[in-house]
């Protein structure tokens, strides 16, 4: 028994030997996922002893294989007996932190920075810190990208000494001969920068930044901006100046697009860590210049930021920096050639009433707002509609309707359905805002208009929209505005609007209450029963589903019960089908 007692403890590791030698990519990979299980089943000692060296042995399989063990060891602290005993996963990760693939030695670092959290300050330095020195050090590049990503990891926890020998690789590969290295730690340059004292953010950082901010790849230059941020939130205001700012006027005027992009992109946060008086004297100027680039990507990119920047500038002198100097540059992007920038500026300008207030809203901005809804792109016609009620909180509903409303009529009937369904799906808030006369006298009918729609999705949603404006307006005003006009289309010789009649009323029912359901609606579908096209036939059965829980015992018993058990025995299979289904579902026995 012993002897098979024995055997029965290889059996997972045999299995999992087999299955990773299996030609099945799909086995590989699955036996992977169940490494954790398989551990357990071996044991702390033996997954330490005989599990991590086979599969460290055994790195050089499919990259999906590789990725999922990666990350399996990033999670197996515990099966190897705690973190005592953690510094056995590096091994099989230091392999995988070099393999080819940049997605496995993502994954592979990834892991590694969980576990250096679990070693202790000993064993970091023991263990963990020379892994780090061997892969900075590697001959292949990959090897030495990987380590670009576990020195901020390790750095706080260790010696004085060996943080200057970590601080030395960090400098030796900020100025590696490959490229790619260059950008893995140019894009790690901020997160180290928070781990180290101050004065080696001056000494060290800055000058490893400069270089960075002027490499000759652009790939490289653009990732020393993102960095920026993180540095300018480190260092004293009075440093900034003479540490930060230069490097950062050079980027926004780089000769690459892409690095104008990064500085457009990152502009908020650069601006909330430089400060109010460097934002006053040096950003400004720099994000008009942006704002008139010439490459459009990097155009959209600063008008994306628009709002974000004149929030955070300085309220003492907002509204003047605004007005003399980013105000004429958004009304040249108003017309701008490309469309991205200018749906870019409409997505954000409307957030700019709220800062300038009522009278210079008015004055300057409505007549952007105007244009832009009148542009020919829908795109730039929707991001107006959609932040419309910040304007009217600040200019008030009069004014809005007048100048705004004729351009929104023109939109409701436009060729392109999208921006009419936009339009309706804004329908309901502008009504809210609107009150109850001014809609009725202004949009009711183009409410009604898009009932009889030849687009499907427009008479759907106008039939969602005419249940959110009852709920807005009460049963009252349904009952002497809505349903006449819908219940006369019950009679339409066009079948897909008497559909839409018994849409319309499946939608209502419930907003308008027992009585106009019973009194008004009910005859109507219950008249519909006889309708020639079958599929106006199954919708009314569907609709007396729907309407049945509305309506009292007595109404179905005598009105609704008869028309069902009538439509159970049509003959089309699909009326029979729905007028069976709505008979189980109401309460007819």
């Amino acid at each position: 028994m012993a002897g098979a007692d024995g055997d029965d403890s290889l059996y997972p590791i045999a299995v999992l030997i087999d299955e990773l030698r299996n030609e099945d990519v799909q086995l590989r990979l699955n036996s992977i996922k169940k490494l954790s299980t398989i551990a357990l089943a071996l044991g702390v000692e033996r997954t330490r002893t005989e599990l991590l060296p086979f599969l460290t042995d055994t790195i050089y399989d499919e990259d999906e294989v590789l990725l999922a063990l990666a990350e399996q060891l990033g999670n197996f602290t515990m099966l190897v007996g705690g973190p005592e005993y953690v510094h056995c996963l590096l091994p099989p990760l230091e392999s995988l932190a070099t393999v080819e693939e940049t997605v496995v030695r993502d994954k592979a670092v990834e892991s590694l920075r969980k576990i250096s959290q679990e070693h202790s300050p000993v064993d970091l330095e023991v263990h963990f810190e020379p892994l780090v020195k061997r892969l900075a050090s590697g001959d292949w590049f990959t090897s030495r990208t990987s380590a670009c990503g576990l020195f901020s990891v390790c750095y706080p926890r260790v010696s004085s000494t060996v943080k200057a020998e970590i601080r030395q690789h960090f400098r030796t590969l900020c100025s590696d001969d490959t490229p790619m290295v260059r950008r893995a730690a140019a894009s790690k340059l901020g997160e180290f920068a928070k781990v180290l004292e101050l004065d080696y953010v001056k000494s060290d950082i800055i000058s490893l930044f400069t270089a960075l901010a002027s490499d000759e790849q652009d790939s490289v230059r653009l990732l020393a901006v993102e960095a920026c941020v993180s540095i300018a939130t480190l260092l004293p205001q009075e440093d900034l100046e003479t540490l930060v700012m230069p490097t950062l006027r050079q980027a926004a005027e780089d000769k690459s697009w892409r690095v104008r992009y990064m500085v457009a992109d990152k502009f908020s946060e650069l601006q909330k860590a430089v400060g109010p008086e460097i934002t006053k004297n040096d950003l400004v100027p720099a994000f008009q210049n942006l704002l008139k680039d010439c490459e459009a990507e990097v155009r959209a990119a600063a008008a994306n930021k628009v709002k974000e920047f004149c929030e955070n500038l300085p309220e003492d002198n907002r509204e003047q920096i605004i007005m003399t100097h980013i105000l004429p540059c958004v009304k040249e992007l108003v017309s701008d050639t490309n469309q991205h920038v200018k749906s870019a500026l409409a997505s954000v300008i409307m957030g700019l009433s709220t800062i300038l207030g009522k009278d210079n809203t008015i004055e300057h901005l409505l007549p952007l707002f105007l244009a832009q809804l009148k542009d020919e792109c829908p795109e730039v016609r929707l991001n107006i509609i959609s932040n419309l009620d910040c304007v009217n909180e600040v200019i008030g509903i009069r004014q809005l309707s007048q100048s705004l409303l004729p351009a929104i009529v023109e939109l409701a009937e436009d060729a392109k359905w999208r921006v009419r369904l936009a339009i309706i799906e804004y329908m309901p808030l502008l009504a809210g805002q609107l009150g109850v006369e001014f809609f009725d006298e202004k949009l009711n009918t183009l409410c009604m208009a898009w009932l009889i729609d030849h687009v499907y999705a427009i008479r759907e949603a106008a039939t969602c929209n005419l249940m959110k404006l009852v709920e807005k307006f009460g049963a009252e005003w349904a009952q002497n505005t809505i349903v006449p006009k819908v219940l006369g289309m019950a009679n339409d010789p066009n079948y897909l609007h008497r559909m839409t009649t018994l849409f319309c009323i499946n939608a209502l029912s419930e907003a308008c209450g027992q009585e106009i359901t019973t009194k008004q609606m009910l005859p109507v579908v219950l008249k519909m029963s006889n309708d020639q096209v079958a599929n106006v036939r199954f919708n009314v059965a569907k609709s007396l589903q729907k309407i049945g829980p509305v309506l009292d015992n007595n109404a179905l018993q005598t009105e609704v019960k008869p028309v069902l058990e009538k439509l159970a025995s049509d003959q089309d299979m699909d009326v029979k089908y729905f007028a069976q289904e709505a008979i189980s579902v109401l309460p007819l026995a």
